[in-house]
């Protein structure tokens, strides 16, 4: 048994009788995570246990764990900075934040896989340009060779940690102001202006080997009317061809307004899988979901299936968090990450993702 297509949520901190089922379609291959899922170290773990073991080929765990504003499990974890304050360190001391970004990274990646989870959707790739609120301080800096240097060190330290990275939001989300979650967001910049600034970060990441990579919900008139998910022009002429990306391509979740123009949910599904996706979100409508799995009949090709089978985490880098706490590289990083951006962590301010029940 192979890997699906899909990747759905749960309701809660624990499997019920619906999200078994769902999660038991041969069209599913994938699960992300909430807040809402989490109650505890213990309940996460179990939660994960269980999910892995739906399935002879487990499904892959996935959450939108980054740092700030975006950390889907905060007490018991530890709290992540935000990207900015690590490129606020590089204006002064380029290798010491390098260094910051690796130990964030593996502290990250660590305690995800302690409690079974595969990968994190990070790092994000997007340029700071000040302009963005759902972007704002997730992003590194407005530098290309910065967002570059500070991603490639967060990468690093996931992978030693045994987890694969995954980028966002290609070609580039910092720039337009409207919210891709509750709009359709729509850069009017020609591509020349893109490669030389926002694309500079995502294709040294591609030569550095970035496993995985999540498109934007922003429309590009310049290149392509559909947006970069739905596009086979940045998916597999850009991305694919141009940069020469063999990694897996997930779509930003198909339930938000951005990816509205493409049609109903199961159009939209197609049409994220036919551009180039190698799977596709359906988040927090289970109605949703349930209209996919009877409704979508896709022929999906077996490199797909191999590209996506690479996103687990290695079991080799899934230690107890007793076993992790009593490890040097660990307790280091743990002191070198600790206070790092602690005001912005601790203010609580709302998740801009968290829309449509997103939590």
């Amino acid at each position: 048994m192979t890997l699906g297509p899909l990747m759905l949520d749960v309701a809660g901190t624990e499997l019920r009788d619906d999200d078994r089922r769902r999660l038991s379609h041969p069209l599913v291959g994938g699960v992300i995570l909430f807040s809402r899922n989490y109650r505890d170290p213990a309940q996460l773990a179990a939660l994960c246990d269980e999910i892995h073991a739906l399935k002879r080929a487990p499904l892959l765990i996935g959450v939108d764990h980054e740092g700030g504003r975006v950390q889907r499990f905060r007490e018991g974890f530890t709290r992540l900075p935000p990207m900015r304050s690590l490129g606020a360190i590089w204006n002064e001391h380029p290798q010491r934040a390098r260094e910051l970004a690796r130990e964030t990274g593996y502290v990250l990646a660590s305690e995800l896989r302690a409690h079974g989870v595969d990968f994190s959707f990070a790092p994000v790739l997007d340029l700071d340009y000040g302009a963005s609120s759902v972007i704002g301080d997730r992003a590194f800096h407005a530098d290309p060779q910065a967002v570059f240097q500070l991603g490639q060190a967060v990468m690093l330290g996931m992978k030693d940690a045994g987890m694969a990275a995954c980028g966002k939001h290609f070609p580039g989300h910092g720039f337009v102001v409207a919210d891709s979650h509750v709009d359709i967001p729509v850069d009017r910049r020609t591509l020349g202006d893109i490669a030389r600034a926002d694309l500079v970060p995502f294709r040294r990441m591609v030569e550095a080997g970035l496993a995985a990579m999540m498109p934007a919900h922003v429309i590009y008139p310049g290149v392509d009317a559909q947006p970069a998910g739905f596009s086979r022009v940045w998916l597999q002429k850009i991305l694919r061809r141009q940069l020469g990306f063999d990694g897996a391509v997930f779509s930003d979740d198909l339930c938000m307004a951005g990816a509205a123009v493409a049609g109903g949910i199961v159009e939209r599904v197609r049409a994220a899988l036919d551009a180039g996706c190698d799977m596709a979100l359906v988040c927090n409508h289970p109605e949703l979901a349930d209209e996919v799995l009877a409704k979508l009949d896709v022929d999906w090709p077996a490199p797909a299936r191999a590209r996506l089978a690479r996103m687990h985490g290695h079991p080799a880098h899934a230690p107890t968090m007793t076993a992790l706490r009593e490890s040097a590289r660990y307790t280091q990083a743990l002191h070198h990450v600790a206070g790092l951006g602690r005001d912005s962590a601790e203010l609580d301010l709302p998740d801009p993702t968290d829309y449509c029940g997103r939590a």
